[in-house]
């Protein structure tokens, strides 16, 4: 049936909407797309409007109305909350699903809420794995993604990994259930707290009067180098086309990773695991998250409030 053929995706934000663009130019299937915001959904079809009459975009109502359309369903939500509502709510997946109902949700939540869910949905007689991403939008763009994926069982895995592929590049089994939101909160947590030291140490030096261009490249060829410094450098002038060449607009925004921090923490205090460097960082970004000045700036904007800071 053209159902068993069919794509839904809901959640067509940043990282959304290039995913799914992505599917739908790879994948040669109908896709079915559900997101609250209207204006993303009308955007995204307008995008395609010339290849609608070969391969057909729906907008549906509902998320059940999507699970009705399509037998596999990819979401990727802002928060627990809103994976909740989609899965789980009078209008959600649950109320569409049937037993050939195959979800993935890519949304970065917690845990134990991802497992809850899943477990949901699974006794209901449909699948689901958990599969957040690494990237960011400039790999959701370009198909390049980390998939780290969490499955009951390997033919789960198997049967995602087509589907992953058209929007990522390295899709990887990381165990059962929530496994996958595990391996990317571990990520994320050491992403922020290099990103910190990485903006402390490029804002000292050029207190201290060295070019920031300089300084970049004796640490990205000495054993301070990581991936904030080399790839995502937060000071400004340092490096093209990242987000500190462009006020700290686009990337990776505040409250996101305040969000993953918190799911870090949150983890931790589960499991009595000592993260010090990680509620630091934590409550770092939990003040620019507040700030209504950084609240929407990329991540790497660490950078620019800390040089704000000698001022005081």
């Amino acid at each position: 049936s053209s159902r068993d053929n069919a794509i839904g995706f809901i959640g067509i934000g940043l990282m959304g909407f290039r995913m799914v663009n992505n599917l739908y130019k790879k994948a040669n299937s109908p896709i079915v797309i559900y997101d609250v915001n209207k204006s993303s959904v009308d955007k995204f079809t307008s995008l395609h409007s010339a290849s609608l009459a070969q391969q057909s975009i729906q907008c549906a109502g509902s998320p059940a109305d999507v699970a009705k359309k399509a037998s596999t369903v990819i979401t990727m939500l802002p928060d627990s909350p809103h994976v909740k509502e989609v899965y789980l709510g009078d209008d959600g997946l649950i109320n569409g699903l049937d037993g050939s109902s195959f979800f993935i949700d890519s949304s970065t939540i917690d845990p134990s809420v991802s497992k809850d869910v899943a477990q949901q949905i699974i006794s209901k007689g449909a699948r689901q794995i958990d599969a957040p991403v690494s990237g960011g939008v400039v790999g959701a763009e370009a198909a390049t993604l980390t998939f780290m994926v969490g499955a009951s069982s390997e033919e789960d895995f198997i049967k995602a990994k087509p589907y992953l592929s058209h929007m990522g590049k390295n899709i990887v089994h990381c165990g059962d259930l929530g496994a996958g939101q595990v391996a990317k909160i571990c990520n994320n947590m050491l992403l922020a707290i290099s990103m910190i030291g990485v903006s402390e140490t490029m804002n000292l030096g050029v207190q201290l009067g060295l070019d920031p261009k300089l300084l970049a490249n004796i640490l990205n060829t000495s054993s301070g180098r990581c991936w904030s410094s080399d790839t995502y450098n937060p000071c400004p002038g340092v490096m093209p086309n990242v987000p500190s060449n462009n006020d700290y607009e686009g990337g990776f925004g505040n409250a996101l990773i305040a969000k993953d921090l918190r799911l870090a923490t949150n983890a931790a205090k589960d499991t009595q695991s000592t993260i010090i460097l990680g509620t630091l960082a934590q409550q770092i970004y939990n003040i620019l998250s507040k700030s209504p000045e950084y609240k929407k700036k990329d991540f790497s904007s660490i950078y620019k409030w800390l040089s704000e800071q000698h001022n005081v």
